[in-house]
């Protein structure tokens, strides 16, 4: 059955998103210093057939050309991301000029072409030399990330107006310091929360630091997070309990520590049994807390979360002992997660109940399926179709009863190095020939786009 097509408002944002190292590649050209996942991906083990992001799929060398795409795709808007040693090699103090250029002359286009440009400041990728001194878990890392955002603000302000502070901060916190699948490969709970702290720290300072530099009457600061309903797999009370552990790990520190300048209780507990809590000031968060314009969410999937009694915590849910998750029902992605749109709608009307008043904007929301190529060279995707057909009505919906969502955008523009996945998994519109470089709009990019087309009609 087709889902009814929703009607969206006038002056909302259809978009793409990207990441640097995803699809950059040129890691030693014009002047970009090495980042901690060009050190995670060359280690032995850590990625899929060893892949790396070196070439990935040489953007940096394509700009012109995929602008171009976006074009053609009938774009309005256009996530990115900046490499943070792109533009500050060793992490902070001096400015590489050539970095600038490169990222000025994405806006330029972007803008020649009706394209609004949407500016992640930290997807990951932070410089190996801050790596070095200690990295998410040096209590300086919060004024080196302000610094840089302050940098990026000053260079580029004058041709992005909505920016992010950080992309998916879970992730960086706990794939990357407890469960260890992440750069830097750190596998410490402890540490962990440690690091959530410090990043929440930083995207507060980052905010004020925005507002202090360059300011422009149409900037929107926000931030982007990974929000996944955990779900109890039953109603009774151990799952429900099971579920709220996870969702407190996973959703809540970072909805209250961004919007509240607090913790919830459950992980203060989880800090004091890590045995951090001397580590970490909750008052600091709370006094440095500054308002966001937006909140950005990512959606992908659902966590449908049992008791199990005596199961030990998850690695990237640390504290969260008897939680473990259930396989999800029904259709999967390449990634083995469940085509779910009915999430999104929760997960969007969830944070509207509970901060009412505060714009969203759907910051990614996409599928890996594997390829198909035609003897002609097209690319059939009918189920990238589904998945976008299905989650767009859930948007619909939401904003019906009552979210203020103000843009969406597809995971992504191109096939891109998926991390420790590599370049198995293909999330993009635009299929990339890992040889050639040659880019082929999917059947799903031409559905996007006459989409796209139909809302302005």
């Amino acid at each position: 059955m087709t889902n009814p097509v929703p009607t969206f408002p006038e002056g909302f944002l259809w978009g793409t998103a990207t990441s640097s190292y995803q699809i950059e590649g040129a890691v030693t050209a014009g002047g970009r210093g090495p980042s901690i996942w060009d050190t995670f991906s060359h280690t032995p083990g850590k990625t899929y057939n060893g892949d790396t992001g070196d070439v990935a799929v040489d953007h940096f060398h394509r700009l012109r050309e995929d602008v171009a795409l976006m074009e053609q795709l009938g774009l309005n808007a256009y996530r990115f991301s900046i490499a943070w040693s792109r533009l500050l090699p060793d992490g902070r103090g001096a400015i590489n000029q050539d970095g600038v250029a490169f990222y000025r002359q994405l806006g330029e286009r972007l803008r020649a072409a009706g394209i609004t440009p949407v500016a992640t400041l930290y997807h990951w990728d932070l410089p190996q030399a801050l790596q070095d001194e200690g990295g998410w878990l040096s209590p300086h890392s919060p004024d080196w990330f302000a610094e840089y955002a302050a940098v990026a603000k000053e260079q580029l302000g004058d041709l992005i107006s909505i920016w992010s502070t950080l992309n998916e901060p879970w992730c960086s916190a706990f794939l990357g310091h407890s469960e260890g699948s992440h750069a830097p490969g750190i596998t410490d709970p402890a540490s962990s929360y440690v690091a959530a702290h410090h990043l929440m720290l930083g995207h507060h300072r980052a905010i004020r630091a925005m507002r202090e530099t360059n300011r422009r009457p149409d900037d929107q600061l926000g931030i982007v997070l990974n929000l996944i309903p955990a779900w109890p797999a039953t109603n009774e009370p151990e799952d429900v309990a099971a579920a709220n552990a996870i969702d407190a790990v996973h959703n809540q520190l970072f909805l209250e520590a961004v919007l509240a300048g607090r913790y919830p209780q459950l992980i203060l507990d989880y800090h004091d049994r890590f045995g951090v809590g001397d580590r970490i000031d909750a008052t600091e968060l709370a006094e440095v807390r500054e308002d966001i314009d937006y909140l950005g969410v990512n959606y992908y999937n659902v966590n449908l979360v049992r008791y199990v009694a005596g199961a030990p915590a998850m690695a990237a849910w640390p504290g969260s002992d008897g939680s473990v998750m259930d396989p999800p029902p029904g259709e999967l992605t390449d990634m083995g997660w469940g085509v779910e749109p009915a999430g999104l709608k929760w997960t969007l009307l969830r944070v509207a109940e509970q901060h009412p008043g505060l714009p969203l904007y759907v910051c990614e929301n996409g599928a890996a399926y594997p390829d198909v190529v035609a003897a002609d060279g097209s690319v059939a995707d009918p189920k990238r179709i589904a998945y976008l057909e299905g989650h767009l009505a859930a948007l619909g919906d939401a904003m019906a009863a009552g979210a203020d969502v103000r843009g969406y955008f597809v995971w992504s523009l191109l096939d891109n190095f998926e991390w420790a996945h590599g370049y198995q998994m293909r999330f993009g519109l635009v299929r990339v020939d890992l040889e050639t470089m040659q880019r082929t709009i999917k059947a799903s990019g031409y559905w996007y786009r006459d989409f796209i087309a139909g809302q302005r009609s």
